[in-house]
Formats: structure tokens, sequence, C-alpha cells
């Protein structure tokens, strides 16, 4: 399955990732991409880039290497109230986000109750265009109900390649994504494939996620990301009016 863009990418200025932004588009290049989406970490996750950050990415370029580039962020959901960590004005500005929960950084019980309420909430924020890795059973949800929520707000779910390393350090992955696919595929809602980089040789690479959805054959209609247009236009905040 050919992808044109890549969803979920971190540089250094995530405070744990090894590539600057001129080089993770190089690699995209070399890879053959058309887009390239560089997401760091909000402020609220531990040893990630202050606010100043993401106010100042007006200033740099587009476009590198031939790639095209989507810059914005992987925020935080904070609380069952789906608050995020950056202000809404900002992320008016930036071209994509995505809101994932993180463990030191959502400041609620992880019940399936409370989780699913934040969830809920965040996918009524205008300017969250995906939720990123839900597949972690750490943060326990009811699969039909989210992805209802997802297709009706125009929220992309995404799979997430780094979840589903057999080394990964988040919980019963592999079989939570099956079942966020299962409800995806059977109610018609997109998703994404990103690998969540947090190294240039990582880019576009999706052996896990792609087992995944070869064993449910997943329909390629259903993938946003397939070409660059196409998640251009599926992205929430290019469908407003």
């Amino acid at each position: 399955m050919k992808i044109e863009i890549d969803t979920h990418t971190h540089t250094l200025a995530s405070g744990h990732a090894y590539n600057t932004i001129r080089e993770m588009a190089a690699m995209a290049a070399e890879k053959g991409l058309k887009g390239l989406a560089i997401t760091e970490h909000a402020p609220e996750m531990p040893g990630t880039c202050h606010i100043y950050y993401f106010q100042n990415l007006r200033i740099v370029p587009r476009r590198m290497n031939g790639i095209e580039l989507l810059l914005g962020t992987e925020l935080n959901i904070m609380n069952r109230a789906g608050e995020v960590d950056l202000p809404q004005k900002l992320l008016e500005e930036l071209d994509i986000a995505i809101a994932s929960m993180h463990t030191p950084c959502f400041h609620e019980e992880h019940s399936k109750e409370l989780v699913m309420e934040a969830y809920l909430n965040v996918m009524q924020n205008e300017y969250v265009d995906i939720i990123g890795h839900p597949d972690d059973g750490r943060f326990p949800i009811d699969f039909e109900v989210f992805v209802k929520e997802a297709k009706k707000t125009g929220t992309l779910i995404e799979v997430n390649n780094s979840s589903l390393r057999p080394e990964g350090f988040r919980v019963n992955t592999r079989e939570n994504c099956l079942q966020i696919l299962k409800e995806c595929k059977k109610q018609g809602a997109l998703i994404v494939l990103g690998s969540d980089s947090h190294v240039d040789a990582d880019i576009a690479g999706f052996p896990y996620a792609g087992s995944v959805l070869e064993e449910i054959g997943f329909p390629e209609e259903l993938i946003a990301n397939v070409t660059l247009e196409k998640l251009k236009t599926s992205l929430k905040r290019n469908k407003k009016v």
C-alpha cells in the first residue's frame, strides 16, 4: 500500500527525538513521499518545546526537498472535559493537530467512563484532526461508541505503527487496534497511518500497521493518507466553510 504522507512524526524539538526538520524532510523525499506532518509534543509533555515554538511555526518554510510539510502538534488530552495543552487560537493557526492520551499528562482516573468522556469531548474540537494511538489498553474505550463519534465529528482515527511494535510499552495494542479497525470498516470511518517516528529512519515505516490492516482486509478507500490531497481534504480544519 502506497502512502504519500506520514501524519505523525517528531523532531529534536520534542525532546526525545533525534533529527531536525530538514533531515526529516530529506528522508521523506528519499522514501518517495509527497508530504510529511511534523507533530511535536505539546507543552505538557515533559521535556518538549515551549509554546513559543508553536507560535513561531509561521516562519518555517512549508516545502523542503520537494516535500510539502504540515507543521502541527501532538496535543495531550488533559482531563475528562477533553481540554488540551495549547490554546484554541493557536491550534487554528497550525496545519494539523493530533490529540493523544499520555500517562504523564492525563490527570484523571484511567477508567473506561472517564477516558471515553475525554475522547468524546476532545473530538468536538474543530481543530483536533486526528486521535493518536487510541489502541493503548491503559486507556480503555468502548470501540463502537468511539468510532461512531469519530465518524460523526469528522475526526480521523490513527493506526500508530510504533504502538504496535512487539517491544512497545503500550498495552494490548494489537488486539485493541484490530477491534477499532473492525468498527471503522463496519461504520465506514476514516483512518490514517502514522509512524510516530522519532528518528528519520522510521518515517513511513508501517510493517506492524500494515500487518493488522491485511489481517482484516481493511479497505484502502477508508485510509485518508493514501494521497496527500485526500489527507488534506479529510482534515477537519480544512472542511470548515
